[in-house]
């Protein structure tokens, strides 16, 4: 795999330069105003893009036997969010020119040497795949890249934590930001929030001793059933389903809370302590109907997304220590609130570009 990322292009006019691939997250690249030969360009249109990345990602993860190392797990992080990849050669004189390019692109880059830099040519990992900080680094250590609003999104919710005695990790990283973001498009956040209603309210009525059936709701709700996923088409297609499965598309409400609000739905998010207000989250729905729905114009700012997203990633982390460790979930954070949350806002966000059966929550 080294070898092959190498000589993935074939350099020309390159006597006395640099050789150096840039993975670049942001989805509007800068222009590379510098001199440079380009000797491959590729963007998430490419269908190339993916298993090379994947590839590349396996090939980390692999190093020195499989053990993870938390710049290796960022890096790898760092790829899953690519958007470009381009292959240069560059004069030594000109790298300066290059690093100031890096920075704006939030590239990290693979060097013909195999190390892994950050975009001032710092090492982050060595070709063995040991960590910079294990002492092949150089004196200013490298860091890894993230666009300044992702810096400063993470300084608010840490301020946000720190005023309410929750304690994080500084060093919990920042996550995506607006000039990385691909959000859903309205109409699938609204025919997603439909699918996950039409389970949620079925899972609801199945605790009753009338429980709502499935006719019923694809009659009311046509628009839903196109857009189910397949654990969703299976848990409808059961009369009787277990008792674990009833109280996982139960909790699913929270999901729908968060992506009526981000359709302007409901007008705020509440704190992560206690559990949403079904009914109003189902007259939402039922009172306007779908038609009435398809009139929602837009989803809300991204960047209000981001906030919540930044926000729920780490409660969602102070949670789940607060349960390996069996000790009270600080301002009595819900855990199975936050899941439900962090869930959603990854999926709008197209986290590792899974679908939302698929959608994972690591913190």
């Amino acid at each position: 795999m080294l070898n092959r990322l190498k000589q993935l292009f074939s350099p020309k006019d390159i006597s006395n330069h640099i050789l150096l691939n840039a993975y670049c997250t942001v989805g509007d690249l800068p222009k590379p105003a510098f001199p440079h030969v380009l000797n491959g360009r590729r963007d998430i249109s490419d269908a190339e893009l993916a298993p090379h990345l994947n590839g590349f990602m396996h090939y980390l993860a692999e190093q020195n036997g499989g053990g993870m190392t938390r710049t290796r797990y960022h890096v790898i992080r760092h790829l899953q969010r690519v958007q470009h990849h381009l292959s240069f050669a560059v004069d030594p004189a000109d790298m300066a020119a290059f690093h100031a390019w890096a920075e704006s692109a939030n590239a990290l880059l693979f060097m013909q040497d195999g190390t892994v830099r950050d975009p001032q040519g710092r090492m982050l990992l060595a070709a063995s795949g040991e960590d910079a900080e294990a002492g092949v680094g150089a004196v200013t250590p490298a860091v890894m890249p993230y666009p300044p609003q992702a810096w400063q999104r993470k300084a608010r919710s840490d301020a946000q934590l720190a005023a309410l005695k929750i304690d994080v990790p500084a060093d919990l990283p920042p996550l995506v930001s607006e000039p990385e973001l691909r959000l859903r498009a309205p109409e699938d956040i609204l025919r997603r929030m439909l699918a996950l209603f039409v389970v949620a309210i079925r899972a609801e009525s199945l605790t009753s001793k009338t429980p709502i059936t499935v006719a019923d709701l694809q009659q009311r709700f046509p628009p839903a059933f196109a857009a189910l996923t397949d654990a969703e088409r299976a848990f409808l297609a059961q009369d009787t389903p277990s008792e674990q499965e009833i109280t996982q598309f139960l909790w699913r409400y929270e999901a729908i809370l968060v992506l009526q609000w981000a359709l302007g739905l409901q007008e705020a998010l509440p704190f992560a302590d206690a559990i949403c207000d079904v009914a109003s989250i189902s007259s939402t729905v039922i009172d306007r109907g779908t038609e009435g729905l398809r009139k929602q114009p837009v989803a809300r700012a991204p960047g209000e997304i981001l906030d919540a997203l930044d926000l729920h990633y780490r409660l969602h982390w102070a949670s789940r220590q607060a349960i390996l460790k069996k000790t009270p979930a600080p301002a009595g954070i819900n855990d199975g609130v936050l899941q439900e949350r962090h869930h959603a806002l990854n999926w709008l966000v197209r986290f590792e570009d899974r679908e939302w059966d698929d959608v994972d929550t690591p913190t």
